[in-house]
């Protein structure tokens, strides 16, 4: 909206990121957008040395999540009175509760999502719709006394692991849902910057913009995350997020390190961020886009049928495909579940446009819903054209 804003005013607009999209590279490339380069960090600092953790080979004892190989560097940092970040974008305390006696998994009842344990709110929340209830004391399948067991790392357990493993140590939990809001995240950034925590633990809420001087260690405890996602932006995604974070280390006089945990440390990505070799990585990723015409080499438009009954949105989602009428060189895929089927108790399917670059895919769009006629009952059509999220 910045760049339409600037258009109607004839005034120029400076995008700044150290991560530009594929988007914005690409314009630079055509001509669209100037680029201004700043090759080096504020006061000719050194970017950190990033190292990757094997987890295959250096996995974690039994019930921890933190390897040995970064328990050490944690503790040689925080003697040498130095800071560390330890990041893992995940909320919560685990994101998946079962019972280890039947294996019944706690699912919200509103939507097609694990809920996730917050241990400080002592509940089980779903994290899109906001449902919560108390974790039982006993299966609601099978009765069994406790047997409800918390599965997988969120920031809360790895504090619990740092609180453990680092007694003496200052620490503070970075992460959008604890209270107090944005008075309460001000004055713990705050703190941190000003040297009063020797170990943070944060979501993305810490990855972008902060400067903490002071910090010379960043730990990615999980780099795989973002790599399993159907979006077609994945993997520059979880690129962009893990510079940005492993860009906290080394801001001040004393230079940096980071460490990422992985099971793929020979995926492109993590090859790229380890080896410092960025435009590499921007290079294969525009290559791959642009072989098979996705944005900006083409478009994208999603339609997102939904409704409170599942046969009711499925049927009208397949009327939509029958009368498509997509034009030479444009592809209409699906209707096929959402990879979120169920959410707010309404039922998703999704239909996917693509086209190229040069399509009026509005006027396709707006004429396909005229010949679609108008869904009954409690169906609903939303568009996403050029989406974000594939969710």
């Amino acid at each position: 909206m910045a760049i339409v804003r600037g258009r109607f005013e004839n005034a120029p607009v400076v995008l700044a990121s150290a991560t530009p999209s594929i988007e914005t590279r690409v314009n630079v490339q055509r001509g669209r957008f100037a680029r201004v380069a700043l090759p080096e960090r504020f006061g000719g600092r050194t970017l950190p040395e990033i190292a990757a953790v094997d987890l295959r080979r250096d996995a974690p004892e039994r019930g921890s999540w933190i390897s040995p190989r970064l328990v050490e560097e944690l503790r040689r940092t925080t003697e040498a009175g130095e800071q560390a970040l330890l990041f893992l974008n995940r909320r919560g305390y685990a994101p998946l509760t079962l019972c280890r006696a039947c294996g019944h998994r706690f699912n919200c009842q509103n939507c097609s999502a694990w809920l996730v344990e917050h241990r400080f709110r002592r509940a089980l929340v779903c994290h899109h719709c906001g449902h919560a209830e108390r974790v039982p004391e006993t299966c609601p399948a099978c009765g069994g006394l406790e047997t409800v067991v918390p599965c997988g790392p969120g920031v809360e357990r790895i504090a619990e692991e740092v609180a453990r493993l680092f007694p003496d140590k200052r620490r503070i939990v970075l992460s959008s849902d604890f209270p107090g809001g944005t008075e309460r995240l001000r004055s713990e950034l705050a703190a941190i910057a000003a040297g009063e925590a020797d170990i943070v633990v944060g979501t993305q809420l810490v990855a972008k913009g902060h400067n903490f001087p002071n910090m010379t260690l960043v730990g990615v405890l999980d780099a795989d995350i973002g790599l399993t996602s159907g979006d077609p932006r994945a993997a520059e995604r979880t690129f962009q997020l893990l510079q940005q974070v492993t860009g906290r280390a080394g801001r001040g006089a004393k230079p940096g390190r980071a460490m990422v945990q992985t099971y793929q440390p020979d995926h492109p990505v993590l090859a790229a961020l380890i080896s410092g070799d960025a435009e590499r990585f921007y290079r294969e990723e525009t290559s791959a886009r642009e072989a098979a015409g996705l944005p900006p080499f083409g478009r994208l438009a999603a339609l997102i049928v939904s409704g409170a009954d599942r046969a009711e949105a499925e049927a009208f989602g397949r009327s939509l495909a029958r009368v498509a009428e997509p034009p030479p060189g444009m592809m209409v895929l699906g209707p096929a579940e959402a990879p979120l089927a169920l959410i707010r108790g309404r039922y998703r399917f999704r239909l996917l446009v693509k086209a190229p670059r040069d399509t009026n895919l509005q006027e396709f769009l707006r004429h396909w819903l005229i010949r679609a006629g108008k869904p009954r009952g409690s169906v609903r059509v939303a568009v996403d054209v050029d989406p974000m999220s594939f969710l």
